[in-house]
């Protein structure tokens, strides 16, 4: 008979002699989950957490923008000529007329408040970013896993609409789109048709760089050895694919999305900064830049303000997906 792989314990009174201490040993080790893991790499990672911390303060900052306006600042389409000089039609005032009413100035021309239009346009990048981000997701996930998993003439299908949509022009394409749409779609009017339409072809466009992710991904994790076990045990492709090989896939899907917002927000600003964004006089970063240009030599805050937040957002979005890519990455290396 072969002896136990473990001795077996005992258990022993500390108050007895030649019996263990109190505190003196041996303590219990606890496996930790794959989560458990990953947030304890990602609280070593202050650079991360800052853009974290960023991020859910713009994400704050977006819903409850009518709470924040109503407390710090004026409605955000609210002209106040007062505020500017008749003669110019600046702001009043140095640095583009701050004050304790008007924490980031007023605009030049119109006069309304900088403050409150860059709170209330962080709602249209950040709803259309999400948004345009979730649609790319859902699609590139479905895709992608389909001609990973099944490969041949699927895979070479999915594969050359990838191709071809990646050589796209998208800017072009959704400037073109935008100047034939009517002002009335499928129950929306004005800015709601602009938003569904930049949210539709911006995630369109961007399905492909997650479908390429996720097919390589599916491509390694096939052929592993508890997919072989669920197809031996009977398991349909359904099962395979969406309980045995999704699981496996949304630490890179998660990743890339919070990598992919940032570039979303991009897109948004520079579409509204060429005027296929948002109808005015709806509040947004890139068509503040926009209406900066005319009096910027005169009134440069008023560029400033609108471009340190995209900066900022998007710097936030960058460190914030680099630090959970290492952390969820457990080969990865700093």
């Amino acid at each position: 008979m072969t002896a136990p792989l473990h001795e077996p314990t005992t258990e022993t009174d500390p108050n007895a002699t030649g019996g263990p201490a109190a505190g003196s040993g041996a303590e219990k080790v606890e496996g930790r989950s794959l989560k458990q893991i990953a947030w304890s790499r990602l609280k070593q990672d202050k650079v991360a957490l800052t853009g974290g911390i960023v991020v859910l303060l713009l994400i704050a900052v977006a819903v409850f923008a009518p709470l924040i306006v109503s407390l710090l600042g004026h409605p955000p389409n609210d002209f106040h000529q007062d505020k500017l000089d008749p003669l110019t039609n600046l702001p009043t005032g140095s640095l583009g007329g701050i004050s304790s009413d008007f924490l980031f100035g007023v605009e030049p021309n119109k006069g309304r408040d900088v403050f409150s239009r860059i709170v209330y346009g962080a709602r249209i990048s950040l709803l259309v970013a999400f948004l345009a981000a979730l649609v790319a997701v859902v699609l590139g996930t479905l895709f992608g896993i389909v001609a990973g998993y099944f490969g041949g003439w699927i895979d070479a299908v999915i594969s050359r609409v990838m191709d071809v949509l990646l050589s796209f022009p998208q800017l072009l394409f959704i400037i073109s789109l935008v100047s034939v749409l009517p002002d009335d779609l499928l129950g929306l009017t004005g800015s709601g048709v602009r938003i569904a339409v930049l949210v539709a072809v911006i995630g369109f466009f961007g399905w492909p760089y997650v479908g390429r992710i996720v097919r390589g991904q599916t491509l390694s994790l096939r052929e592993r050895e508890y997919v072989e076990a669920a197809r031996s045990l009977g398991g349909g492709r359904g099962h395979i694919l969406f309980r045995e090989l999704l699981p496996n896939l949304v630490a890179p899907i998660t990743v890339y999305a919070t990598l992919m917002i940032p570039t979303n927000i991009l897109t948004e600003a520079a579409l509204s900064f060429l005027g296929a964004g948002v109808r005015p006089p709806t509040a947004s970063w890139g068509g503040m830049l926009r209406d900066a240009l005319e009096t910027y030599e005169h009134d440069p805050m008023f560029m400033v303000f609108p471009g340190v937040t995209i900066f900022i957002t998007v710097l936030a979005f960058n460190l914030f997906g680099d630090g959970l890519r290492d952390a969820l990455d457990p080969k990865g290396t700093r």
